[in-house]
């Protein structure tokens, strides 16, 4: 069922990169395993996926301790700001920094390890109040504070779109990401790029990928459902 899984969402990708006039190598797919076991983690791994998610501080800890070292760990879930010192020489990406005392919390911890941590900014573009992330006129001024912090790496912006029943709602989210990307690039900020975009999960990663995303998240479209007696 997984390399099933797997191969479809593969399939899928490169559709919508080939409908955008993408290349394939310009997207990378994140495989969502949290709550999932090691094992299948590893049955993953061996078609080559090395690019993994997690929400939980403790659980991609854990993951890491365990599975093969040139996995690359994403930390995509709410960061507190006191579990930033387990995971700052752990996670290849923090895609979800959404204040600037995260940020400097981010920056104490990797100067004590002297590791530099590339992040980035979560924006909440559609407002939902249940979502973590600042607006979209907000992450500018976030962008600039954060350039200012030596041992971090701003390199794109993440959203989390709605769940909805029909993909092709969420793609106003998305243009609307890109453009803020496009538009933070323009100031030139010093020690900020905006070369990665983290947008799409299982329901619409394909209109995301159509519409500029470089990083999708996909977890129940190649592990099933997720079992969340499993989560601590």
């Amino acid at each position: 069922m997984l390399q099933e899984n797997y191969s479809q969402v593969e399939a899928r990708i490169r559709a919508a990169c080939e409908r955008a006039g993408r290349s394939r190598s310009e997207v990378t797919l994140i495989a969502v395993s949290k709550t999932k076991p090691a094992s299948m983690i590893e049955e993953i791994y061996s078609y080559g996926q090395r690019d993994f998610g997690e929400n939980k501080v403790q659980e991609l800890t854990e993951k890491y301790d365990v599975l093969p070292a040139d996995i690359r760990w994403h930390l995509i879930g709410h960061l507190q700001r006191n579990k930033v010192k387990y995971i700052v020489d752990k996670a290849c990406l923090i895609h979800s920094v959404d204040s600037l005392r995260l940020a400097q919390a981010i920056q104490e911890q990797a100067e004590k390890k002297g590791v530099t941590v590339p992040v980035l900014i979560e924006v909440n573009v559609a407002g939902e109040e249940s979502k973590f992330g600042v607006s979209v006129e907000e992450a500018p001024a976030l962008a600039e504070e954060i350039a200012k912090l030596g041992n971090l790496s701003l390199q794109g912006l993440m959203t989390i779109a709605p769940y909805v029943p029909d993909p092709e709602d969420n793609r106003d989210i998305f243009r609307q990401l890109k453009k803020l990307s496009v538009d933070i690039a323009a100031k030139n900020i010093d020690n900020v790029t905006m070369n990665i975009l983290s947008m799409g999960m299982t329901n619409d990663y394909e209109v995301a990928v159509e519409e500029g995303a470089t990083l999708v998240r996909v977890g129940t479209g190649i592990f099933g459902e997720r079992d969340y007696s499993r989560e601590k």
